[in-house]
């Protein structure tokens, strides 16, 4: 039996899968999101540690002396770091966390753009790791004087786990440290940040087995035997092998508290703005990555803060404008990544009247986020990628209202898979080819992967909203300048 982690930003979650690629059960255990200021965002790493061994012990239980492999996906681009005792040396700085403005800056126009494309093929986004590591040299000297091991989220429970200090590709891209054509660290990126390539982990393809399971760590989870751990996958890329997107020319959709668009491809391209992300995937090849900071979280931001209404189900029921609805909701709650690279872009409504209802700002909630991720997808398109279908997965991928906007908005088909488990089932995925059940990620797509339903555009509803997502781009093409 393998277990697969998703170590998320709201909490980690489990799953054992049995040697056939059945699901045979889930839990999940939250921890603490901090914002100590404005548009930061920063979790303690012991937090994650002790729930994902809670997590383990928990779901281990009466399958023990069966577990063979562990697969964790994680958050992507938090700053770890170690200090020379293994002390964690200041909370991790998140994915989401907007502060290192001034440092994005000096790399995208001091460094240069292109320079930052040759080097890594991408550029410099807020939530980046890089800009973080030079916001912590310049603002925290002391910490970052004390630098031994910097590491990605979940590359700090596989270093707990087994005291291999190793990231997998797919992870390291999203780092703005490594060459992700040729899959090696940047010594240019490494010099600019004022590291040494010594602080940076082993680098592994996702299935590779790193070590297994320390005393230590068996003992407080009550696992037995040799428990193999692989290096895992940054969460989009797990997500995207436990929707079946691995092999050229797949594409999933993730609606979870940031929303992606995901492109997969046995070759490396970059757009010409580096608009998209250009990363490496967790099957051994590369993917093109569009990341809005706020997807779901929109929705839960508007009906738990705003509305204080939990019953999601019975709010989107009374929704009947879809393609007519005359209120647009710009998605930017935590400034933007994907496409427009603007860590001060911020949410807002636009085009409401008198007759405006409720639910029509709560539809305008859901087209917003899927207008934004439109907006990535119409660059893969000017790169000649043609996406006729897409898998989605994530908690707002639950709403069969959101699974049939995204179709009409996008055009294409969308797809539902039987277990919607994104990232903990592409870690346990990543858990058996590492232990050698399966001969590589399609082959385990083969055997585990299987489809529930899809929703097809209306031709009519799709046309309909070619005009809404037309007017979005010149709202938000008009709001930006004020930000």
């Amino acid at each position: 039996m393998y277990i697969g982690v998703d170590l998320g930003t709201s909490a980690v979650k489990l799953l054992l899968m049995d040697d056939e690629g059945g699901i045979v059960k889930t839990i999940s255990k939250e921890y603490p999101i901090s914002f100590p200021q404005d548009g930061w965002s920063e979790q303690n790493p012991s937090d994650w540690l002790k729930q994902s061994i809670e997590g383990i012990r928990e779901i281990a239980e009466g399958y023990n002396d069966r577990i063979n492999g562990i697969g964790i996906g994680g958050q992507m681009h938090g700053l770890v770091c170690l200090d020379e005792n293994d002390e964690v040396i200041r909370p991790a700085i998140l994915w989401n966390d907007g502060r290192t403005e001034k440092e994005v800056e000096y790399l995208n126009n001091v460094i240069g753009k292109d320079k930052l494309s040759l080097y890594t093929g991408n550029i410099a986004f807020a939530g980046f790791t890089a800009p973080k590591i030079l916001w912590m040299k310049e603002n925290e000297p002391e910490n970052f004087a004390k630098i031994k091991k910097i590491m990605l989220p979940k590359d700090y429970i596989v270093y707990m786990f087994t005291g291999t200090l190793s990231s997998d590709y797919s992870d390291a891209a999203g780092m703005l440290l490594l060459d992700t054509k040729n899959k090696r660290w940047s010594k240019e990126m490494i010099d600019i940040c004022g590291i040494t390539e010594e602080m940076l982990p082993k680098l592994y393809d996702s299935f590779n087995v790193v070590g297994t399971v320390k005393d230590d760590i068996m003992a407080k989870t009550g696992l037995s035997g040799s428990v193999k751990v692989v290096a895992g996958a940054g969460d989009n890329a797990a997500a995207a092998i436990g929707t079946g997107a691995c092999g050229a020319g797949k594409c999933n959709l993730s609606l979870g508290t940031s929303g992606t668009i995901f492109i997969t491809s046995d070759r490396f391209a970059v757009d010409d703005n580096n608009s998209l992300h250009s990363f490496c995937h967790a099957d051994g090849g590369f993917h093109l990555m569009g990341c809005m900071l706020s997807a779901a979280s929109c929705n839960k931001w508007w009906m738990d803060d705003i509305l204080g209404d939990e019953d999601y189900a019975a709010e989107q029921a009374k929704m009947n404008k879809l393609g007519t609805n005359n209120v647009f909701f710009l998605p930017y709650l935590m400034g933007e990544r994907s496409p427009h690279n603007n860590p001060r872009l911020r949410a807002g409504f636009l085009g409401m009247r008198m007759d405006t209802a409720r639910e029509d700002m709560s539809l305008a909630v859901l087209e917003g986020v899927a207008f934004g991720l439109r907006d990535s997808l119409e660059v893969a398109r000017k790169l000649g990628i043609e996406v006729k279908e897409s898998t989605i997965c994530g908690g707002g991928a639950k709403s069969p209202l959101w699974r049939k906007i995204m179709a009409n908005v996008m055009n294409i088909d969308i797809m539902t898979v039987e277990n919607d488990e994104g990232p903990a089932l592409g870690g346990a995925i990543l858990a058996a080819v590492g232990c050698g059940r399966y001969k590589d990620c399609e082959d385990a797509k083969k055997n585990i992967i299987k489809y529930s339903e899809t929703v097809k555009p209306d031709p009519v509803l799709a046309a309909k909203y070619e005009e809404k997502y037309q007017e979005f781009k010149r709202l938000t093409g008009a709001v930006i300048p004020l930000y």
